[in-house]
């Protein structure tokens, strides 16, 4: 098999970076494709409690073991398998129990963070930033971290104004300029023209 194409998708909290992902996937021949989340790389900090592993500013790029995530990319290409661990967001730690991800024709890493890191995006062959208003954006976040999450609502309320927010301004924003496409999420006929074009690039280049 060729050297996988690593494509990567960025963009802000909520902004809808899994669903591109699925979309991407979805038509393209089954086994193609893996899918590598940023979030599965949170640092892990047994050493803390679990009251200041809440407290902790997940939003910044220190936050996360991207020396593992390169080094996992990097194996990738070489046509190695890897083991992607698991985060448990309830209780803000790495999980025992890891994934094995074998080398796939396309790999997807989404994460708001993953245009930040000079080697990180240097081992991507496509960048994407899904760009989305932000009160979409924070409404999504709000569901999906009371629903999924087990948190309750001021403590979403406080993270986004003291980590989200400012994060978001200081390292996400900026790095769209890093971006090959930027998709704009909220507009219906533009994203499906979008897709169309990159399934059928991603056919002819790592399919075809």
């Amino acid at each position: 098999m060729k050297s996988p194409i690593i494509i990567g998708i960025a963009g802000g909290t909520g902004a809808g970076k899994t669903t591109i992902a699925r979309r991407l996937s979805e038509p393209l021949p089954k086994g193609s494709v893996a899918v590598i989340e940023h979030d599965a790389y949170y640092r892990d900090r047994p050493d803390l409690s679990y009251e200041q592993r809440s407290v902790l500013n997940f939003d910044h790029p220190d936050s996360l073991d991207n020396e593992l995530l390169l080094s996992h990319l990097k194996a990738i290409k070489a046509g190695q398998p890897i083991h992607k661990p698991q985060y448990n967001f309830r209780t803000h730690r790495r999980m025992a129990e890891t994934v094995r991800i074998d080398p796939h024709p396309v790999v997807i890493v989404e994460g708001i963070l993953i245009f930040v890191e000079k080697e990180l995006r240097g081992l991507m062959d496509l960048k994407i930033f899904v760009d989305t208003d932000p009160d979409i954006r924070v409404l999504r976040r709000l569901k999906r971290d009371i629903k999924d999450r087990g948190r309750d609502f001021d403590s979403v309320r406080h993270q986004y104004y003291d980590t989200v927010r400012p994060m978001h301004l200081e390292f996400v924003e900026p790095s769209k300029r890093y971006a090959d496409l930027i998709i704009p999420e909220g507009n219906r006929g533009n994203l499906d023209i979008a897709l169309e074009i990159l399934i059928d690039k991603i056919r002819s280049t790592a399919l075809g």
